[in-house]
């Protein structure tokens, strides 16, 4: 009898080879992390009153329901995108994501005030890991040129989109269910994602292994969140009280002591001769300007929405759907209009567009109508803010190192995301001071008017920076 074994088996066991994901799927994993992290910037608002009345908050916890979340954000944004070059993207898109949704989860179930507090402010730490990270997964996913600008398109209205839609989704999630599901929700999008990114995202590691700068981190982180800690405190305090002084003082000495520090580090988070690119410094102040008007958009209009024309929550996520679909439009035609006339120009266009809306919800009513106080000015201040913020993302990435990519992805959005904290405390301040503490619907109507009234010469003087700072177009990197 003849053995099998007798027969030498000369077949060789391979291991099937993943096939490289379309840069398409690559696209999509990142947007939709982006969407995340931008929804939950806004989607609490509606669901505050409820949240205070579940867990007996003060009106200062509830305050910080939203600025745990945006500091923590902010602050840690440039550590985030510097991970991602030296770490790999992948890893901290994944670390990034993980943090969010269990923080989500924390917070959704939370049963006292600090509980939810503490999940926002890893929410933000989860989102500022995150986020430089969607940007930087894009850019290299797709060859520079035409392609490139139409996926940072796409990454920029998904962005705008999820902005847009939070106090929409949040309405609906806390009139239908709960104040919990507006935390919730992000539990099962986050598991499905980071299933997704971890199959088909490559890893893509720029960076040459060096440790993070470690003190450079921690003094940034500190001093931008002192600094919006100062700048939360002015709409309850005012601007030159004490409470609001000193941290704003502080934050300041401490980004200055990080700016020292840097200039001299080995291996600096930040290198200051990034800011030597006029593509990088040109189009983060630009991004900076048009965040301290944009921002405050969402958040006044809800306010006329519900507190003077009558609307409830969801009837307002709805008002501004409009809106929402504007900023998207603007987003995609962007890429077409940069071919035709360059970034600078349809930045100037977009801003001017934006500019246009403020001005005309500026003659807002007690008793406006819906299309003329909140549909048509709500459509050319998104429409005109979607055009602008292709442009502008695609001009800080263009000129930058590949090694640098995540640090520069981070630094836009910590613009971005600054301008608009330091643009909600000034603007609210200025409506407050208005209003005089009534709430009558014709004082509070008179408030939000001057806000975006100062919007729109905060709008008309980044158009003058962008006109005369700003490249005409993107370039290829360094």
């Amino acid at each position: 009898m003849t053995s099998m074994l007798e027969v030498p088996d000369t077949t060789v066991t391979r291991t099937p080879r993943r096939s490289t994901p379309p840069p398409w799927l690559a696209v999509a994993l990142a947007c939709a992390g982006q969407f995340l992290v931008v929804l939950d910037i806004s989607v609490v608002n509606v669901a505050l009153p409820s949240m205070r009345a579940g867990l007996g908050l003060s009106g200062q916890g509830l305050q910080w329901v939203v600025n745990a979340y945006a500091i923590a954000f902010a602050g840690f944004m440039l550590l985030g995108g510097r991970a991602g070059d030296l770490y790999g993207r992948k890893r901290m898109f994944l670390l990034g994501l993980g943090l969010f949704t269990l923080a989500s989860l924390v917070g959704g179930l939370a049963q006292d005030g600090w509980q939810l507090l503490l999940a926002r402010a890893v929410q933000g730490l989860g989102a500022a890991v995150l986020a430089p990270s969607t940007l930087t997964i894009v850019t290299s996913a797709v060859s520079e040129g035409a392609a490139r600008a139409r996926a940072i398109a796409t990454w920029t209205a998904v962005g705008a989109g999820g902005g847009a839609a939070g106090g929409f989704v949040g309405g609906a999630l806390t009139d239908t269910l709960s104040w919990r599901w507006v935390l919730l929700i992000n539990v099962p999008i986050g598991v499905v994602l980071l299933a997704g990114a971890a199959w088909w995202l490559a890893e893509g590691r720029a960076g040459d292994g060096r440790r993070l700068d470690l003190p450079g981190a921690l003094l940034v982180t500190a001093g931008l969140g002192t600094l919006a800690y100062g700048i939360s405190q002015t709409e309850a305090e005012g601007w030159t009280a004490t409470p609001t002084l000193v941290p704003l003082l502080a934050g300041l000495a401490l980004i200055a002591l990080f700016l020292l520090v840097e200039a001299r580090a080995k291996a600096p988070l930040m290198p200051l001769g990034l800011f030597r690119v006029r593509s990088v410094s040109s189009a983060n102040a630009a991004m900076f300007l048009s965040g301290a008007a944009m921002f405050s958009m969402w958040f006044f209009m809800t306010l006329y929405a519900q507190n003077v024309l009558g609307y409830t929550p969801l009837a307002a996520g709805f008002a501004l759907v409009p809106s929402s679909l504007a900023v998207v439009v603007g987003s995609k035609v962007a890429p077409r209009l940069m071919r035709l006339a360059g970034a600078r120009a349809v930045a100037v266009l977009g801003t001017f567009v934006a500019m246009t809306g403020f001005a005309w919800q500026s003659t807002m009513t007690a008793d406006g109508t819906y299309l003329t106080a909140i549909m048509f000015p709500g459509i050319l201040m998104m429409l005109g803010g979607g055009l602008a913020g292709t442009p502008l993302a695609a001009l800080a990435t263009s000129g930058a190192a590949p090694e640098e990519a995540g640090l520069v992805s981070g630094l836009i959005n910590t613009s971005r995301t600054m301008g608009g904290s330091l643009g909600l405390a000034v603007l609210s301040t200025i409506a407050a001071t208005r209003m005089g503490g009534s709430t009558t619907p014709e004082a509070l109507t008179e408030g939000y008017a001057l806000s975006f009234r100062t919007g729109a010469v905060v709008l008309a003087a980044g158009m003058v920076l962008m006109w005369l700072w700003l490249p005409r177009r993107a370039t290829a990197a360094r």
